[in-house]
């Protein structure tokens, strides 16, 4: 997702993650896609869980922001607060996703808030309200990520 170490994560939610020896920069990564495509996250917390993905270079042929870049920063955001919300014997796994597009974006940043909607033992739903550089909504998707026991050690590789 960009700069790692720009994320801003809760002293609590490092310290939760930092007993098992994980590093929440790299764990919580949109790997390849999102490096790909820019994804950025700012701020993360199980609350509330913000990120960036520029416009450029993530458009479809007419030139607005292409619908599955919307999908991607949606579920990537969304996944990051599920995973926080579980803890490190959790594993968030995406089961449905769902976007409306409301408006084109041409250029500029585009910003995701994704806020949880449920946090169960089992699921975590999030909505994630992405927002052009003037405030207005591009898009609104809902995430549903199913919650499954882990041991720590998988995160390792």
């Amino acid at each position: 997702m960009g700069e790692q170490s720009a994320t801003k994560f809760p002293q609590e939610i490092i310290d939760q993650w930092a007993e098992p020896g994980l590093d929440l920069g790299t764990l919580f990564s949109a790997g390849h896609l999102g490096t790909r495509m820019s994804v950025q996250v700012l701020e993360a917390s199980p609350e509330r869980v913000v990120g960036t993905m520029p416009v450029e270079g993530n458009t479809q042929p007419y030139g607005l922001l292409h619908g599955g870049a919307s999908a991607v920063l949606a579920e990537t955001l969304g996944s990051v607060g599920a995973m926080l919300h579980g803890g490190p014997a959790k594993q968030a796994v995406g089961v449905d996703l769902n976007c409306t597009h409301h408006r084109a974006a041409r250029s500029g940043l585009v910003t995701g808030v994704a806020t949880p909607v449920h946090r169960g033992r089992t699921a975590a739903t999030y909505e994630i309200a992405i927002t052009d550089e003037n405030g207005k909504r591009v898009c609104s998707a809902r995430l549903t990520c199913m919650l499954r026991d882990v041991d720590a050690s998988a995160y390792r590789g």
